[in-house]
């Protein structure tokens, strides 16, 4: 580990050295580069310095110990060894984590996609509910929200919600959602008072740019049709709404949130890229989830991922069996406990398996 640190410690002195150089500045893109480059290293360069100085501390302070003529100095020369040998493990635990790769998606914004499933209304109304939570979410963060496909039901639900979310580390935080969230509660309509079981899909694709998927025009379909629902008297007669059909993938994506046909058709490929690269890297990860299991299994559709039970005031996320007894706050868009803890269980299962 030491000998990967001071290569890391070399680039970083190259690099704040480069920012410097008037041929770089010069060049913006380059400087973009090399300064998100600097960035992302400063961290590790940082607790790599309080890890060392640590660690000299230390070593003075046990000869002090072992030099020391009077038995209290002796004993108080131990005890802050013994203090700095906690300190110096924590300090070597934290670059461990620092030094597992990066999701390179982590810094990219992203689809996120909501669908109704099991319960009929009641699970298009939990769709709904979802999608406030997220918007809320982003919200806090500071992130941007953009509506690019819906499909209402007539009392508030949605059959599906298809959202842009742009901003700082936006997929790094909102990965851990992609799976089935399950709701426990007395429907609204429910006369009888009995709880019922829904639930909702929910997909997170970071966004690519056209270089990371090749797509070829050839092989799209490009229909347009009159959107529905809300947008004004503009919206239902005429032409506006895409749907774009990928022909090797089968691949459909739609959008009808704009009053451009050109503005959807951005849209829709936005879209249609982001599932695109989601199969390739599915089809990637399905090789080593073969050889080995993570604890957060981000990109398993399949899996229930999340229960919230309203009756008991809780949510549960089953894959680190983690409880929050505030429902209505994280309804409200207060996630950061849950992302925290995900985030925390990944990490740990990387470096176990890291260590192997």
């Amino acid at each position: 580990m030491r000998e990967k640190l001071e290569k890391i410690k070399s680039r970083y002195d190259e690099l704040t050295s480069l920012l410097s150089d008037p041929d770089v500045i010069s060049n913006q893109e380059k400087y973009r580069e090399l300064s998100k480059e600097h960035s992302e290293l400063t961290p590790v360069v940082r607790a790599f310095a309080e890890w060392l100085a640590t660690g000299k501390n230390l070593a003075e302070t046990r000869e002090l110990a072992d030099a020391a003529d009077e038995a209290d100095m002796r004993q108080l020369a131990k005890q802050e060894a013994s203090d700095l040998e906690v300190k110096f493990a924590q300090q070597e635990e934290n670059l461990k984590s620092l030094l597992i790769p990066r999701d390179p998606a982590d810094s990219k914004d992203v689809i996120l996609e909501i669908r109704s499933g099991t319960g009929g209304e009641e699970a298009a109304l939990f769709a709904a509910d979802l999608y406030r939570m997220y918007t809320r979410y982003a919200d806090n963060r500071g992130w941007n929200v953009e509506m690019m496909d819906y499909n209402e039901t007539g009392i508030g639900g949605f059959k599906e919600i298809v959202l842009g979310i742009s901003g700082r580390d936006v997929y790094s935080d909102l990965k851990y959602e992609s799976g089935v969230h399950r709701v426990q509660r007395v429907p609204a309509t429910e006369a009888s008072g009995r709880i019922h079981t829904s639930a909702a899909s929910v997909v997170v694709l970071p966004e690519v740019e056209d270089v990371e998927v090749d797509v070829n025009p050839d092989d799209l379909r490009i229909d347009v049709y009159r959107a529905g629902g809300h947008g004004g008297q503009n919206v239902n007669k005429v032409e506006t709404a895409i749907r774009i059909t990928h022909l090797p993938t089968g691949i459909v994506v739609q959008c009808q949130d704009e009053r451009s046909q050109f503005k959807n058709k951005q849209k829709a490929m936005k879209i249609l890229r982001a599932r695109l690269y989601d199969a390739k890297v599915q089809e990637r990860d399905s090789e080593i989830a073969a050889k080995r299991k993570t604890m957060v299994r981000s990109g398993d559709r399949s899996d229930k991922i999340r229960t919230y039970n309203f009756p008991q005031n809780r949510v549960t996320d089953h894959r680190i069996n983690f409880t929050i007894y505030d429902l209505q706050g994280v309804l409200d868009g207060r996630l950061d406990e849950l992302v925290e803890q995900l985030r925390l269980a990944e990490r740990g299962a990387q470096l176990e398996t890291a260590q192997k």
